[in-house]
């Protein structure tokens, strides 16, 4: 997926249909079945978000844009008036247009705003890593270093596209900052930072280890570090 940041309030992108269909979509129900085009919706949010830092805050304003071998999204931040008539965009030259929407329109924006919210939110509060791995020995290589970090982290690994991924979830509660600082700098000698979201993971991954993957991986690979 190309992602291009026009502003601040502004965000464009372009997806191939062939992409849509590696995240498992038919080009068909995009267009047809609100929940899958929903799904995909924001998947792909979720990657902007992580690539560009494109936070949904409030009601969107999207235009979509069907090309010959895919979709061109643009994506604009958007708030309601105070009389709730009309949506105030940011222009790129700073300025405010106001598009005038009937309460069908506040009442789809606000639905579809407020279930994303309730989604992320858990993610929002929780610190969080994903991580690929080019070989299933790196993630061998990486269990035997975690023996004295095990309590205070859950590590969950998936299987998805040829690649290894291991999502990593901290506990602030029981880690000082110091530690997780160390624990992300290790992870990442043997793995790279990945730019995949978990929720793509969960749909479409294969779940190799559900909890205490290191712990796992030491058990059935023992080696010597």
């Amino acid at each position: 997926m190309e992602i291009e940041r026009i502003n601040e309030n502004t965000v464009k992108f372009y997806i191939s249909y062939m992409d849509i269909e590696d995240r498992g979509f038919e080009r068909e129900e995009i267009w047809y079945n609100r929940e899958r085009s929903e799904q995909l919706f924001w998947q792909m949010m979720d990657e902007v978000n992580y690539k560009e830092d494109f936070n949904v805050d409030g009601p969107l304003w999207i235009q979509v844009q069907a090309l010959e071998k895919g979709l061109e999204i643009i994506v604009t931040k958007a708030q309601i008036s105070k009389n709730g008539d009309n949506l105030e965009l940011q222009t790129e030259d700073g300025n405010t247009v106001d598009f005038p929407m009937d309460k069908k329109i506040e009442n789809m924006l606000e639905d579809k705003f407020d279930k994303h919210e309730e989604e992320m939110q858990d993610d929002d509060d929780k610190l969080w890593i994903i991580a690929d791995f080019n070989d299933f020995e790196d993630v061998i290589q990486l269990s035997h270093y975690f023996t004295d970090y095990y309590i205070g982290i859950r590590e969950t690994l998936y299987h998805f596209d040829d690649t290894y991924y291991l999502y990593i979830e901290f506990s602030e509660e029981e880690l000082e900052e110091e530690e997780q600082e160390n624990i992300i700098s290790k992870v990442f000698e043997f793995g790279n930072d990945s730019d995949i979201t978990i929720h793509v993971l969960e749909e479409y991954g294969k779940k190799i280890f559900k909890n205490d993957t290191f712990a796992q991986v030491r058990k059935y690979f023992p080696v010597h570090v």
